[in-house]
């Protein structure tokens, strides 16, 4: 989570099955104790993985998606990560894309995930879930677990009472009034899937950002909007300075998990029906 919070941010969630959410990766420090597991992360192309900024570190390394980050697997090497050019206070834009050594091939455990264009109406949508290796208490260790949330209103989470105006208008707040059910320490870069309400897919529609300790009644976890960030994900904006051969993801305009190219194991169809079969309940 961001600095201010106090926590580098499921609390009340239930253990995923596998191939539930074939997007998800483990961002991995090779200098970390345990597990080496410092944030989350989401496959949005073969080679690029979608994360927060704050999760930056100058050795990481990001494993292809798997249920259980203890589980034995290939590593990638990431290039330096180009954090959000405009990202100088981490709480406002805290967005980042890594990029991955070479493309990772897409089976029924590894798929992409969807990030939403202007078009889609991310606040009417109903069902929504958080997933990550994150703790499931504020001191907690890392087990892998899957929550059901609900999207609430910017203008209530920045309420007096709520977060008071520290939310910032491309950001969602997710989770209960009552508290309850939160991601927390190790979450943070992780997604926030919603379903869509007319199709059977998910969308990608926040990143685990920030938020005031884990689950507590009116201090809902805080996500950054990928939607608010669709154009810079899709390409450099004007402005941005990179240091060479960082240059950010470029998919031609088009997201690849709604591409339905033959052979590609990477379609709608394929990963938006597994997560719903597969899934849980409370």
């Amino acid at each position: 989570m961001a600095a201010h919070s106090g926590t580098s941010r499921v609390v009340g969630g239930t253990d995923a099955q596998p191939g539930a959410w074939p997007w998800i990766v483990s961002i991995q420090d090779p200098y970390a104790a345990g597990t080496g597991h410092i944030c989350g992360g989401s496959l949005i192309s073969p080679q690029w993985v979608l994360t927060a900024a704050h999760c930056f570190t100058k050795h990481s390394r990001v494993p292809r998606p798997q249920h259980h980050v203890l589980l034995p697997s290939p590593f990638l090497e990431v290039h330096p990560v180009p954090v959000h050019c405009r990202a100088r206070i981490l709480e406002e834009n805290d967005i980042a894309l890594l990029e991955l050594d070479q493309p990772v091939q897409c089976s029924y455990y590894v798929q992409l995930a969807c990030v939403p264009d202007a078009s889609l109406r991310v606040s009417e949508l109903a069902t929504c879930y958080v997933s990550g290796w994150g703790s499931t208490t504020a001191r907690g260790e890392f087990p892998k677990v899957l929550a059901k949330v609900h999207l609430i209103n910017v203008h209530l989470c920045n309420s007096s009472r709520w977060y008071a105006g520290a939310v910032h208008p491309h950001n969602l707040c997710a989770g209960y009034p009552q508290g309850g059910i939160d991601t927390c320490q190790g979450d943070s870069g992780g997604p926030l899937v919603c379903k869509d309400n007319n199709a059977d897919h998910f969308w990608l529609v926040g990143v685990t950002s920030w938020g005031k300790g884990c689950a507590r009644a009116k201090r809902p976890g805080v996500y950054t909007s990928t939607q608010h960030f669709y154009d810079w994900i899709l390409e450099k904006p004007p402005g941005c300075e990179s240091p060479p051969g960082s240059a950010l993801v470029d998919l031609k305009g088009e997201i690849p998990c709604v591409q339905k190219s033959a052979g590609s194991g990477c379609s709608v169809t394929e990963w938006g029906r597994r997560p719903k079969e597969t899934l849980q309940q409370r």
